[in-house]
């Protein structure tokens, strides 16, 4: 059973974002000095974080049509 209210679906999936970009700046840094196994691990780490925020903006968007759907 689904314990998130919408709001919090949409809070999360914005926590998630911000977490994705910080570790993309991350990995662009890290890039730039050559760095590229410590670029590939944030990279992966950001991947995560926008996979999270898709799971919960999908389970918003489903939320929603829920609630309009009569």
């Amino acid at each position: 059973m689904e314990k998130h209210t919408i709001h919090e679906h949409h809070e999360k999936a914005a926590e998630h974002h911000e977490h994705a970009a910080r570790h993309h700046k991350e990995a662009a840094k890290h890039a730039e000095a050559g760095h590229h196994e410590k670029a590939a691990h944030h990279s992966k780490i950001a991947h995560g974080h926008s996979l999270h925020a898709a799971e919960h903006h999908e389970h918003a968007s489903k939320k929603h049509a829920d609630e309009h759907s009569d």
